[in-house]
């Protein structure tokens, strides 16, 4: 068809050639558009002309309304009364074919537009069932390794009783290390840390506070140390750990649902299980004496031979250590800062401890290795909840572990307990305000 003999304008042809050429895109009313251009092109009859108006029959009209109107001045009229020419139920007119082999709309083929957006969903399904076909196949995997890894302990300690209440704070988990070793038994022994351990909160962020174990709380009318509560629960039918609770509540108004008790060998048994390799550390220490340190020589208890407790050195600096090691740097507490600085060794060991135990490249083995340590501890936590909680306390130490220590270093008045060893007095109500402002109660 050339130019001279057109039915369309200028501007139609144009318009024509681009929606022919893009044909398997076209909405609706672009694909009626087509249908309407290809119709006037081929049999040179218009819709609507101003000097000699044609009106279709109902049959012969395909939503003219969705036509654009292509016109000028001289030759057209606008499509503004088309809906006043057809039935309102006639959505999709057919049109007749025309005699003389002239074609009609109804003879225009024009290709059914892709179905993409269902191709598209049907993916998303199959791969959203995928996804949660594997997440299923790994927790259950998880499990199994789990259990292999409690299974793996002959003697598993008992838990105690412990009568855990909920905080809308997030989950508190009390936190003890004992003085225990080999032979002791638990009525002998006393709490070298305190700490509640609040995860699942709203800040997406691992929270830890050290109760430092020389504050003086009272008891019956009396200052006892805060590391005594233990002792006094567990020569009161072994309810150690209920006890701590307890005093943490009545003193420092703070609510823990769960509890988790170790002692210096499961300790390090705990470490040389969950790190092969150790824990890597950059160890710190005050000054002794006045003067700073390169090293420090620690006592190492879990290899007391005959009632002498031997020394390790430990170096400055960052490195790797077991769970032997691990536990002597924790413990020490005879540079300047005294048990200051050794609470603060102690939340560093743990803020690393969780930082460290999420290498993904060890997903399955170290499921095993935690139902191993899991075995070893005192503890109510159960089992389900590490199953589905421990991944999200592990992602919110990622975020960072917000760690503080009660009380502040100096904040507190020097005072003597019952037994005239010297405690630390200080003000419960202002460290009920501060646990608080941090979201632990």
């Amino acid at each position: 068809m050339t130019k001279q003999d057109s039915n369309l304008t200028h501007h139609e042809e144009l318009r024509l050639d681009y929606l022919q050429k893009n044909i398997h895109y076209l909405n609706d009313k672009e694909r009626n558009e087509l249908a309407y251009l290809q119709y006037k092109a081929e049999t040179g009859r218009p819709l609507l002309s101003r000097r000699k108006p044609f009106i279709p029959t109902v049959d012969e009209v395909e939503e003219l309304e969705d036509f654009p109107s292509y016109h000028n001045d001289d030759d057209w009229t606008e499509l503004t009364d088309i809906e006043d020419m057809v039935e309102e139920e006639v959505l999709l007119p057919q049109y007749p074919r025309h005699k003389k082999g002239k074609p009609s709309l109804h003879s225009i083929q024009i290709p059914e537009k892709k179905k993409v957006r269902k191709k598209k969903k049907g993916r998303i399904k199959r791969f959203l069932l995928f996804l949660a076909f594997i997440i299923l196949a790994v927790l259950l995997g998880l499990g199994f390794m789990f259990v292999k890894g409690m299974n793996s302990v002959d003697q598993k300690p008992v838990a105690e009783p412990f009568h855990g209440q909920t905080s809308s704070k997030g989950v508190n988990i009390l936190i003890l290390g004992t003085d225990g070793r080999v032979g002791d038994s638990s009525d002998m022994t006393r709490t070298d840390s305190i700490m509640v351990l609040n995860i699942n909160n709203r800040d997406k962020k691992a929270k830890l506070v050290s109760f430092m174990r020389d504050t003086l709380i009272d008891i019956d009318g009396a200052d006892y140390k805060l590391n005594v509560a233990y002792t006094f629960g567990e020569q009161n039918g072994n309810q150690g750990a209920e006890n701590v609770r307890e005093v943490l509540k009545e003193n420092f108004d703070i609510d823990v649902q769960y509890y988790a008790l170790v002692d210096f060998s499961t300790f390090a048994t705990a470490i040389d299980t969950l790190f092969p390799k150790g824990v890597t550390i950059d160890a710190k220490f005050a000054t002794i004496a006045g003067q700073p340190v390169s090293s420090v020589d620690v006592p190492d208890d879990l290899r007391m031979e005959n009632g002498i407790v031997p020394n390790q050195t430990i170096a400055v600096g960052l490195q790797q250590m077991d769970g032997r090691t691990l536990l002597n740097y924790a413990r020490f507490r005879k540079d300047d800062e005294g048990d200051y600085g050794r609470t603060k060794r102690q939340q560093q060991v743990l803020a690393a401890i969780m930082t460290q135990v999420k290498d993904p490249t060890k997903l399955f083995t170290g499921a095993e290795a935690l139902g191993k340590v899991y075995a070893l501890t005192s503890t109510n936590i159960p089992q389900t909840f590490i199953l589905t909680n421990g991944l999200f306390a592990a992602l919110d130490a990622r975020n960072g572990i917000e760690q503080t220590t009660i009380p502040a270093l100096g904040d507190w008045v020097d005072e003597y307990d019952v037994y005239g060893g010297l405690g630390l007095k200080i003000d419960f109500g202002k460290y009920q305000n501060r646990l608080s402002e941090l979201g632990l109660r």
